[in-house]
């Protein structure tokens, strides 16, 4: 099993104070032979809904010497897990979350901007010092 990202308990922290609860940590994925290690899983009641939303998080620090480098590696997390879950089930949507500063300083590029809405990668931007969640961006 890998090992937490750096900031994987603080959008635990995040997540939780948003209201969700944290149903798996990590979510182990199978599939055909395949075992993946998704970062965290939570639910919560909708009362707009009348049932429950589920979701997968999928933290990712941006802290290497090529930002690049490490988009690549997440989208192409995002693009594998987003591929299984939807052919193991339908109950889940899958975030790829984010630190406000990567998200102001690199994602706001026009260029990132394209790639995320390409991929159709949903992003949950938190506050690590606040261990708060600032935008679910769809």
């Amino acid at each position: 099993m890998p090992r937490p990202d750096l900031y994987h308990d603080v959008v635990k922290e995040a997540i939780t104070k948003d209201g969700w609860v944290i149903t798996d940590d990590p979510l182990v994925i199978r599939y055909k032979g395949l075992r993946l290690y998704a970062d965290l899983a939570a639910e919560k009641l909708i009362a707009a809904q009348k049932g429950e939303g589920k979701i997968v998080v999928e933290v990712k620090v941006f802290r290497g010497p090529s930002l690049i480098t490490e988009l690549e590696r997440a989208v192409g997390q995002y693009v594998i897990y987003r591929t299984i879950l939807r052919r193991i089930t339908s109950e889940f949507k899958l975030y790829l979350a984010i630190d406000i500063e990567v998200d102001k300083d690199f994602f706001i590029q026009q260029a990132i901007e394209d790639i995320v809405d390409d991929n159709q990668i949903n992003l949950v931007v938190f506050d690590p010092e606040l261990e708060e969640i600032v935008e679910w961006r769809n």
